[in-house]
């Protein structure tokens, strides 16, 4: 098998972050903590919350492991393919928002 650039295995690495530069990777780690566990929403919300971002933001550490979070919390492959389609027209939406700045370039020619 040829070496990828994201390999699974590196997931379990990522605790190591806190390496030369301990202060802010604790700092990192208990925010993360805090935001992602259960609060005014649950850690399942918060799972597949993670998980569109995850897609949107094209991180395959961060699909790997929260697609395994979410499936550890129950939620359905249905459930997590409907978040993704979430992300995904948040996406286009943001994308489709922009060319606002096209359009008035457009109209402003026009004139």
């Amino acid at each position: 098998m040829s070496q990828q650039y994201y390999e699974p295995k590196d997931l379990k690495d990522f605790p190591n972050i806190t390496e030369h530069a301990t202060a802010e990777g604790e700092k990192f780690f208990e925010y993360y903590t805090q935001a992602t566990g259960a609060g005014h929403l649950s850690e399942r919300e918060k799972a597949l919350i993670a998980l569109s971002v995850a897609t949107v933001r094209h991180c395959p550490y961060c699909i790997d492991a929260y697609t395994n979070k979410c499936l550890s919390l129950g939620v359905t492959n249905d459930e997590m393919m409907e978040a993704v389609h979430v992300g995904a027209a948040m996406a286009a939406g943001d994308i489709l928002a922009h060319a606002t700045q096209m359009r008035k370039i457009i109209k402003k020619k026009e004139m």
